[in-house]
């Protein structure tokens, strides 16, 4: 196993994670931020009312995005095995 070979391995778990936990995060921030702007502006200070908007945002996007996620972790994991088989030929 090369050098090159482990570098390129570890781009694609990088950028693997990426397109997995990416939608996740980003809905996540977006909505953090529209509802810390809500609170600020109205000055409301409940705890409860940045998580329940938060879980159901990420909730849907686990719906939506799943089978992507999914497809796309199963192909790494097909190539990670392909490269494993490869190396003891």
């Amino acid at each position: 196993m090369s050098e090159s070979m482990i570098i390129g391995i570890i781009k694609d778990a990088m950028i693997v994670a990426l397109k997995v936990s990416g939608p996740f995060l980003i809905v996540g921030l977006l909505v953090g931020l529209i509802i810390s702007i809500f609170q600020a502006s109205t000055q409301i200070q409940e705890q409860t009312l940045t998580f329940v908007p938060k879980l159901v945002a990420i909730a849907a996007v686990g719906l939506f995005l799943g089978s992507f996620m999914l497809h796309t972790l199963m192909a790494f994991t097909e190539r990670i095995f392909n490269i494993i088989a490869n190396l003891t030929h």
